[in-house]
């Protein structure tokens, strides 16, 4: 037992000694049986070896492209989504015509609710009048008739907006479908062009327009204590000999009336010099003395100091 002991620490220290013990007691101690000791501390890399060159690149492969595939079949439609409540009827209120705010963006449209069963009728107070029923045919064009003498108006005053109503509740949007677009067909040749058909006779002249009552067209202002046109309004003389001639069946009034109102005592003899030059440019520019007329023709609202006011109406 004793020997046993003796043998083992002999071969541990044999085994830690020997890296300093040459190749042939190293291989002597390894090969004794019952003797093998804990490894040793390994020992420091040794230099890394030259990088290889590197190798030639291999050609490109080729690619096949397989057929594309018969395209599978369309899927069913969606159901359609329930049309939404119709929101309450707004009040209309008629209030002083407000700044025209900027367009909103357009809702989107809702869908068009089934049309409810008729009800039975009875004898009672006129109800209100039913929905417009489909539209006939359209007739033959008749022939056109001859062009009669055109009587342009002037441009009246744009009248108040009106409030807007309360916007409905939009209704909820179906699903939307799949759809597969089919292919385009070729388009087909055009037919040979008919023949003209032959021209209508000529319809008789239309009457001429009315101006019944002395309608506002143009003013000139004058300045403080003066009876001399504004250059600045030069040109509405032009414009409205231009216009007399396009319509020779109206007249023109020239009404100088001055507000009584004003801060400063009215000035007739001024007023009336006023008149004077509207005329007078009138007539120079073409229009025949006969179809001027002066005097208190105009709205007695708008009356205002060194104005004069040019009205049309037809010939009596």
């Amino acid at each position: 037992m004793r020997h046993a002991i003796l043998f083992t620490a002999i071969a541990i220290v044999a085994a830690g000694c020997s890296t300093d013990k040459p190749p042939t007691v190293a291989m002597e101690s390894a090969n004794r049986p019952g003797l093998v000791g804990p490894r040793g501390p390994d020992g420091p890399s040794g230099p890394a070896g030259a990088v290889g060159s590197t190798g030639a690149t291999g050609s490109d492969g080729s690619v096949l492209v397989g057929v594309r595939g018969a395209d599978g079949p369309s899927g069913p439609i969606g159901a359609q989504g329930a049309t939404g409540a119709t929101g309450p009827s707004g009040e209309l209120v008629s209030g002083g015509a407000g700044l025209a705010g900027p367009s909103g963006p357009a809702g989107s449209q809702g869908a068009i609710g089934a049309t409810g069963a008729q009800g039975m009728s009875a004898a009672a107070a006129v109800g209100p009048t039913g929905a417009a029923g489909p539209a006939g045919p359209q007739g033959l064009a008749g022939a056109t008739g001859a062009q009669g003498p055109a009587l342009i108006g002037p441009s009246g005053p744009a009248g108040r907006a009106g409030a807007a109503g309360v916007q409905g509740a939009t209704g909820d949007k179906g699903t939307q479908g799949s759809v597969m677009a089919g292919a385009a067909g070729p388009a087909g040749r055009s037919g040979p062009a008919g023949a003209q058909g032959p021209v209508g006779a000529t319809g008789a002249q239309g009457a001429v327009g009315v101006v019944g009552l002395w309608t506002s067209y143009r003013e000139f202002l004058f300045d403080y204590d003066r009876a001399v046109i504004q250059p600045a309004d030069s040109t509405k003389i032009a414009e409205i000999a231009a216009y007399m001639r396009q319509n020779p069946s109206l007249q023109i009034g020239v009404d100088g009336s001055m507000d009584p109102r004003g801060t400063d005592p009215p000035n007739q003899v001024l007023s009336d010099r006023r008149v004077s030059a509207v005329r007078s440019a009138l007539i120079q520019a073409g229009v025949p003395a006969s179809r001027i007329q002066t005097g208190p023709f105009g709205d007695e609202g708008l009356r205002r100091d060194r104005r004069v006011e040019v009205l049309i109406s037809t010939s009596k």
